[in-house]
């Protein structure tokens, strides 16, 4: 098994014809993807490997079953794409784009919750179930990284996503899915929201978490931990922790506020529920052997 996505999941890819939408939508067939359709407003009559493309939303579900869109378009017009895919009942939407308006991505979140929808990013690369489906532009090819196992992995980077797994892997682990939520201030769906699909999938035994500085994302786990939500053994490696304090990141998403945020009290949070902290990358494979997760 997996979540959010497996070879059974229909797909529908906005924003087909652009030049990231039809390279990432070739890589997503090839993994094993279920692409049924694209939608770019304009081109309907084309066809994207051997997928046929539709004007609209709407147009495309008149015509095939979908589960699932995977968002290729703009910021600026990333926040109308997703109201398409919601309006027409689309229930899990992937948006990479980098840069959407903050404001935009919190009607987009409050939308989705309207809908019982999830959607995932922006600034993300998107979910992976190795071996099995895609939605996004992970290099899935790359064995060492996306090997099909039992350690459930949520990333809010994306620079650290890769060399993580590669350490899950080089443990003699795999991964059932990753799901990158994205880097920025209001993703539109939060690590705590994914915890009871990990939780229901018999096939992952253990969770990973790869946080940053900034936010609350990191404090909500634990207090899913603590609530019950989670009972899964959870590791975590956190970015930014060698960051001066009063330093500001780059990242959009590492804003600390209200004595809330820094590592330290992400760690503080994690390590009161019994989860464990990573001081390196490396290290999360061996903290998965101590919590004794069976390897797959």
């Amino acid at each position: 098994m997996s979540i959010f996505i497996d070879q059974q999941t229909k797909v529908l890819v906005q924003g087909i014809t652009g030049s990231e939408g039809s390279f990432w939508t070739k890589h997503m067939i090839e993994l094993g993807t279920q692409v049924v359709c694209g939608v770019t407003p304009g081109k309907e009559g084309l066809f994207v490997e051997d997928r046929p493309v539709y004007n609209s939303v709407k147009e495309a579900l008149k015509h095939h079953s979908v589960d699932a869109s995977m968002l290729f378009v703009p910021p600026r017009l990333t926040k109308d794409a997703v109201m398409e895919a919601l309006d027409a009942g689309i229930k899990k939407i992937v948006t990479i784009a980098d840069g959407i308006p903050l404001h935009d991505m919190v009607l987009i979140r409050q939308a989705a919750k309207e809908h019982h929808a999830f959607v995932v990013g922006g600034n993300t690369s998107g979910v992976i179930s190795p071996k099995l489906a895609m939605m996004g532009s992970f290099p899935h090819w790359i064995e060492r990284v996306y090997k099909k196992g039992n350690i459930g992995v949520m990333t809010r980077s994306g620079s650290l996503t890769n060399e993580v797994t590669a350490m899950i892997v080089e443990a003699g682990y795999g991964v059932s899915t990753l799901i990158g939520v994205g880097g920025d201030p209001v993703p539109g769906t939060r690590f705590a929201e994914f915890l009871p699909l990990y939780e229901a999938d018999s096939e992952t035994k253990a969770i990973v978490i790869i946080g940053e500085l900034g936010g609350t994302m990191e404090e909500d786990v634990a207090d899913a931990i603590r609530d019950g939500i989670l009972t899964k053994p959870l590791v975590a490696f956190l970015g930014g922790r060698t960051a001066p304090k009063g330093q500001k990141m780059g990242h959009a998403g590492a804003i600390i506020s209200g004595g809330k945020g820094s590592v330290d009290d992400k760690i503080k949070a994690l390590t009161e529920v019994g989860a464990l902290v990573a001081e390196r990358p490396r290290m999360v494979g061996k903290l998965l052997e101590q919590l004794k997760v069976p390897k797959s």
